[in-house]
């Protein structure tokens, strides 16, 4: 049967209007928000105490002289001494190194005369040369310190202690880390009346243990015996973020 002209058109109207309201309605529940995932997250700090087993010790001879020449020789001659004498100590190559190499002219400056100011003319040179080392052995560090000064070193003095391979420490500061998160998430749950689930996540920011320093004004008269040290204990922090689930 054939439709007129009039209801065909309200015909395809009405198609057309159930088509749009069926499809405001997919879009509606498309955009509708998902319910949200009950979580928990919380944060926990662990520590390791070790003794260092290990000192970097930064030291420098600086020398002077007339010519840039001659404060390089002087400083040279020192400087081959102090290396000879740390390997001597048992100090292997791998563990010395050269941190810092240094020329400076040296300048007079001279007062203004009837308000003429001559420029400062150079009247010599400093050269400094650095040496950073590893020591192994702490029985040693007084004792080594104390022939390097002996020998030229006239500047530095720095002393940080630090542990070769920390690994065991970092091992037991991230348990403990862990565990007083899961007791900090098991003592919410249990005060809010719900179920802990599993853990969704698990972030770590591991803090540098703060190093003990010595520093010294070094000088040619230093006492004879063994500079004292006390190495203390290198304490190692990590702190980890855990996120878990909590169940209905």
């Amino acid at each position: 049967m054939r439709l007129a002209p009039t209801q065909s058109r309200l015909a395809l109207a009405a198609i057309l209007s159930l088509a749009a309201a069926s499809s405001w309605t997919s879009g509606a529940a498309a955009q509708e928000p998902r319910p949200r995932e009950p979580l928990i997250r919380v944060s926990g700090e662990g520590e390791a105490s070790v003794v260092p087993d290990m000192a970097v010790v930064s030291l420098s001879v600086v020398r002077n002289g007339e010519t840039a020449d001659a404060a390089l020789s002087a400083n040279s001659a020192a400087m081959k001494e102090v290396l000879a004498a740390l390997k001597a100590e048992g100090i292997a190559d791998r563990d010395i190194q050269t941190s810092n190499f240094s020329i400076y002219p040296q300048y007079r400056h001279t007062e203004p005369k009837d308000g003429v100011v001559e420029p400062p003319k150079i009247i010599g040179y400093e050269v400094s040369n650095g040496v950073s080392l590893k020591i192994r052995d702490l029985d040693k560090l007084g004792g080594i310190i104390d022939k390097s000064v002996k020998l030229g070193v006239n500047q530095g003095g720095q002393i940080e202690f630090t542990n070769d391979n920390p690994k065991d420490a970092m091992k037991d500061a991230r348990k403990a880390a862990v565990a007083e998160a899961l007791d900090k998430a098991k003592t919410l749950t249990e005060a809010a009346g719900v179920k802990l689930g599993r853990v969704i996540e698990i972030s770590e920011n591991t803090a540098r243990p703060p190093q003990p320093m010595m520093r010294m004004a070094m000088a040619k008269d230093m006492a004879a015996e063994s500079v004292p040290v006390a190495a203390g204990e290198n304490t190692y922090r990590v702190t980890v973020n855990v996120t878990f689930q909590l169940d209905q």
